[in-house]
């Protein structure tokens, strides 16, 4: 039985302590993200829905796009921006696809599942606005790393029938080092900010969920990872087969990536993670 103690869970969850080279990534994706501002065609916090937060990047390629990248950013719901992860979008702009960078409100100021609830506005939007834009709504592919995986899981939880449509928006998703299983985060010390008890821990799991929705969806972690990222990864995929896309054998696990330099494959167009993400497309 996995000892979840709020030491094991400390250790484990707190990505920061586990991976002492983390400023050094910030400071690359800065880098990275200043790039893709100045050098793609992009529209700027295109806005959502009322939250202050509630806005998005549109990172349009040259010509008609052909498939819509849906971004959302990690940061255990309670830090970080869009802005810090522009770079995810330059492989794929490169390949005609329009990259949709979002952003949400983040804790204490709202819940966790208030965030869930604005990335299902933003995917709505993009899929009844985004053609306006000049993102493609018929082939959305919705990915997100760290709780921004989480968000991504979710998104195959919701009830889209709910939201007006007659069918999911979405077409295909991607985890990367993914929460799945929310359960044990009562017990960290970002739960000051997370506010999460069992019960919402619980609700808020896509491992705990039914699923709404029969869509291809890549699990990825970065080989490095402290256990319980990996057990998230596995989770998910053992618990969620009808969603493995066609040849896949196991969960992407990208040899010594940590948590905080395995987002940077989707910023190098020939990582394993692109093109997988590519081929969702």
């Amino acid at each position: 039985m996995i000892p979840f103690t709020p030491a094991f869970v400390e250790r484990e969850y707190n990505n920061r302590a586990a991976c002492p080279d983390h400023p050094r990534w910030f400071a690359e994706y800065a880098r990275r993200s200043a790039a893709a501002y100045a050098q793609l065609l992009v529209r700027r916090d295109l806005r959502y829905g009322a939250g202050a937060r509630e806005t998005l990047d549109l990172f349009l390629p040259q010509g008609a796009a052909r498939g819509t990248f849906v971004f959302l950013h990690g940061g255990y719901w309670r830090a970080l921006d869009k802005s810090d992860f522009a770079f995810v979008a330059a492989p794929f702009v490169a390949q005609g696809v329009a990259v949709a960078n979002v952003n949400y409100d983040l804790c204490p100021e709202v819940a966790v599942a208030d965030i869930v609830a604005e990335c299902v506005r933003a995917v709505g939007w993009i899929a009844r606005e985004g053609a306006r834009h000049g993102a493609d709504a018929r082939r959305l592919v919705v990915g997100g790393h760290s709780a921004g995986g989480h968000l991504a899981a979710m998104m195959l939880c919701t009830d889209w029938r709910a939201q007006g449509f007659a069918g999911p928006p979405l077409h295909a998703a991607v985890t990367l080092s993914g929460l799945h299983d929310l359960t044990p985060l009562p017990l960290f010390s970002f739960n000051a900010d997370l506010r999460l008890d069992e019960d919402t821990a619980r609700a808020l799991s896509p491992a705990l969920l039914p699923v709404t929705m029969v869509a291809p969806l890549i699990v990825a972690v970065g080989g490095a990872e402290t256990g319980e990222f990996l057990r998230q990864a596995r989770l998910l995929w053992e618990i969620w087969p009808a969603h493995r896309p066609a040849g896949a054998a196991g969960p992407l696990v990208l040899p010594g990536k940590h948590h905080f330099s395995v987002v940077a494959d989707w910023a190098d167009p020939d990582s394993e993670l692109t093109r997988s993400t590519l081929a969702l497309l």
